[in-house]
């Protein structure tokens, strides 16, 4: 299998919860399995807990490094955050029976629960998740940066600009100025992260694409992805099946297929992780772009960590 970075991408060790991630040496894949009735993309496919494991398996068995489990949508519009959000309840109903049955049928796999409250993710990682993937970057729930600190695992900090029932309402950001505010405010949401406790080497920065960003202002993010190496941590980039990319086609394909070319320029950026729902398309896509002049191929076999 054919791993490819940018040859400027500088390398980190990702400590998790009981293990380390080399960063920066190839391109790292999370896989996505949202355990929701209505994410925008997959909503309903992997709703019950057997279809979620076996989806998680699959793509464990495509590539993906991390599996990334969510149950609950955080889709444009969506009531995440708000007072009429699921409950903490249900969404762990839907999510802790999927890591528990990842980790029964695979042990050593890498399990990341993408959700906002920390009393999801406590009761997550005590289930045997990695990594705590917060959308919000701390911003909806002020106990999770510290109860991150409190289980020592691994953290993606994600910048959002507002609520989802709000982005569609918010103020557009001039090109220009996009970057510097989404850096800006990441390395504000950092700096909180560290001031909670949190290891810098437990941390991965993600620019939240299409999370209060419209149209252009992700086009103008992307083109500007490369200045976040100036924030020196490691890069999860989200840019799966975003509407932007096709002008919301509800195809799969079509959204597949944009996507493996912008991950191609996130790469050529400094992307140093990729969250992804076709990851077996995704790991093709870097093998078939390897010889390109901005990728630098890393050797075959997937690195033990």
């Amino acid at each position: 299998m054919l791993k490819m970075t940018s040859a400027c991408t500088p390398h980190f060790t990702w400590q998790l919860r009981t293990r380390a991630l080399q960063l920066g040496q190839r391109v790292r894949v999370m896989g996505i399995v949202n355990v929701t009735p209505d994410s925008f993309s997959d909503g309903g496919l992997y709703l019950g807990t057997d279809h979620a494991v076996a989806h998680a398996l699959r793509l464990l068995d495509e590539g993906a490094d991390i599996v990334d489990l969510g149950g609950e949508s955080t889709r444009p519009g969506a009531a995440a955050g708000t007072s009429d959000a699921i409950s903490a309840d249900e969404e762990q109903r839907r999510v802790l029976p999927v890591v528990q049955g990842v980790l029964r049928a695979r042990p050593n796999a890498i399990v990341s629960i993408d959700t906002y409250r920390a009393t999801t993710a406590r009761a997550a990682v005590q289930a045997g998740a990695e990594i705590v993937n917060d959308v919000s970057g701390g911003l909806w729930d002020d106990a999770m940066l510290p109860l991150c600190a409190e289980l020592a695992c691994g953290v993606i900090v994600m910048h959002t600009r507002g609520l989802p029932t709000e982005w569609e309402i918010q103020p557009r950001l001039p090109d220009a100025e996009v970057v510097v505010f989404v850096r800006q405010a990441l390395q504000q949401r950092l700096q909180t992260a560290l001031a909670a406790g949190i290891a810098r080497d437990r941390i991965v920065l993600d620019p939240g694409f299409g999370f209060g960003k419209r149209g252009p202002e992700n086009w103008a993010l992307l083109a500007g992805l490369h200045q976040f190496a100036e924030l020196r941590m490691p890069l999860m980039v989200g840019l799966s099946r975003k509407g932007f990319l096709t002008g919301h086609s509800t195809a799969a394909a079509d959204r597949d297929a944009q996507t493996h070319a912008a991950n191609r320029d996130a790469i050529a950026a400094g992307a140093h992780l990729l969250r992804v729902h076709d990851v077996r398309g995704a790991i093709a896509a870097f093998s078939a772009a390897s010889t390109a002049p901005q990728a630098m191929l890393e050797g075959e076999g997937k690195a033990k960590t």
